[in-house]
């Protein structure tokens, strides 16, 4: 499972989407609408309040949210953008890459709940971190309904960022999550450290390299973008990933 992206598509790309069948409908699209009205009823004012946002951007938030339709044109795994999804190269996949990854892979999401990749959307702003009158927390909103929509066997890789497994994790049993790390040797120290862009590229990455695989590989053999498993930097649950030069530079726009 990864976690969405603040950064949407307002529009499809100049060459249209790669995506030409029939999208899918949210699962939990009914609960979505109830957040969607509940954030049509917040002012300017508390839009800054709770989401922290500047009054301009809260502005634009209030004209998003007016015109967020129930029936999503967009697919959601071309429709974020940022690292996450550069790594995840989704406009790239196959017909049956993308009939495996509609079976296997999963997005959470603030105001979806959880998403498949090529689910219909529509461009929004909520972070599931947010509180928002009346209703609260947005952990409490939904609840165990996330998780119920996962596989009740079998592991889950988790690939998301905490604010979003937060949704999940405390309502399936802990044996079952598996939870890559990833590193970068810093050139100076020669020590493994935690790079942010790098991360996040990476998890796109491996999400993709377990569709490509169609989930046949085993965890510990990821070795893209130049990546290793390092068996003494983690665990089983926790396994550790690191790199000595990474090889995802071109992925995004910040790295050169």
């Amino acid at each position: 499972m990864l976690h969405t992206s603040k950064t949407m598509r307002e529009a499809p790309p100049a060459d249209g989407w790669s995506f030409g069948g029939r999208l899918g409908t949210p699962a939990l699209l009914k609960r979505a609408e109830e957040l969607v009205a509940a954030v049509r009823d917040m002012s300017v004012e508390q839009i800054v309040s709770a989401m922290k946002v500047s009054a301009p951007l809260a502005g634009k938030t209030v004209g998003t949210f007016a015109a967020w339709t129930a029936r999503g044109t967009m697919p959601a795994a071309e429709t974020f953008l940022g690292d996450i999804y550069s790594g995840l190269r989704a406009a790239a996949f196959s017909a049956e890459d993308r009939e495996y990854a509609s079976g296997h892979l999963r997005i959470l999401s603030g105001l979806y709940g959880v998403l498949r990749p090529f689910d219909g959307i529509s461009p929004y702003r909520l972070e599931l971190g947010y509180k928002l009158p009346h209703l609260g927390s947005l952990y409490s909103f939904w609840g165990s309904d996330v998780a119920a929509q996962l596989p009740s066997t079998g592991p889950i890789v988790n690939l998301a960022a905490n604010e979003y497994s937060k949704v999940v994790l405390p309502f399936v049993e802990a044996a079952r999550v598996v939870t890559p790390r990833f590193l970068t040797v810093e050139p100076v120290s020669g020590e493994p450290k935690f790079v942010a862009v790098h991360a996040k590229i990476a998890r796109g990455a491996f999400a993709r390299w377990l569709v490509m695989s169609r989930g046949g590989a085993a965890v510990k053999d990821f070795a893209e973008l130049g990546y290793a498993l390092d068996p003494a930097l983690g665990s089983d649950r926790e396994p550790c990933f690191v790199c000595t030069e990474f090889g995802g530079k071109g992925l995004s726009v910040r790295l050169t």
